[in-house]
């Protein structure tokens, strides 16, 4: 993975696929591949098995755009989103092999060619997870020309859990308030120096999703300098670095984050 930024990662699966795409996905839906066709919201989603007991998923999927409507001021899917569902981890990796064959293999995958974005998946336990956040990038990449890598996964992070436990029940909750008691942070200025996938460990993803849940969840002002940063790019004006905007808003920042996070309880 040394080497491959998310914008590299996502060109060289649809450069990759160009040539052999239309092919397979005329064989694919001449073949009994697709059991099942639903859509959600923006989703188009297709599945080797029956969906009817993941409705409300993919109905949880539609209020996810809404949600990113409402806390990030993004404006709704501007195309469709193509999501293809395998039955089970064999079939799945037989289909990126021959679209993606030097893409490195990931449970679920989100990429993006010719300007359409499309997730893939398979069934097992943790699908859900992996489907809010492979869905949080493509809803993110549709309206964002770009997303600075830390900041794309802290927000996947953050939403890729079901509503009720954004906020409280994150399994990365509990190792960061370890991590701030023994004096460990990494600031956004470090987090922003994270340019390929192999830069994020999870110590990185970790704290990703903490500046995101703190700037969701914390002082006015920190919301405001995500929001607005996120405006910038959408409209393509320079965005410059969030670390920068934050800090102008608030000169004592790692102080609040720490503090943010000692007085955070249900």
């Amino acid at each position: 993975m040394r080497g491959l930024t998310r914008r590299k990662f996502l060109a060289i699966g649809g450069a990759l696929a160009a040539t052999h795409w239309l092919a397979n996905q005329a064989a694919c839906q001449a073949a009994p591949l697709w059991a099942d066709h639903r859509t959600h919201g923006p989703f188009q989603c297709q599945a080797t098995f029956p969906l009817d007991k993941f409705s409300p998923l993919f109905e949880e999927l539609s209020s996810l755009e809404l949600e990113l409507q409402r806390t990030l001021a993004v404006p709704p899917a501007r195309k469709n989103i193509d999501v293809y569902l395998f039955d089970d981890e064999t079939s799945y990796r037989e289909a990126l092999n021959q679209l993606y064959p030097r893409v490195p293999y990931r449970r679920a995958l989100y990429v993006q060619r010719g300007g359409q974005g499309s997730v893939y998946a398979h069934w097992q336990p943790e699908l859900p997870v992996d489907l809010r956040h492979e869905c949080t990038h493509a809803l993110l990449h549709t309206n964002l020309a770009m997303v600075p890598l830390w900041l794309d996964e802290g927000l996947a992070e953050y939403f890729e859990m079901v509503a009720p436990q954004r906020a409280f029940q994150h399994p990365h909750l509990s190792k960061l308030r370890w991590n701030l008691r023994f004096g460990m942070i990494r600031d956004v200025e470090s987090l922003e120096t994270c340019h390929e996938l192999s830069d994020m460990g999870g110590v990185e993803y970790r704290f990703a999703w903490a500046w995101v849940h703190f700037m969701l969840h914390g002082p006015l002002p920190a919301h405001r300098a995500l929001v607005h940063y996120l405006k910038d790019i959408r409209q393509n004006n320079p965005p410059g670095q969030l670390s920068e905007r934050l800090r102008m808003a608030m000169p004592d920042l790692e102080q609040q984050f720490v503090q943010h996070f000692h007085q955070w309880k249900r």
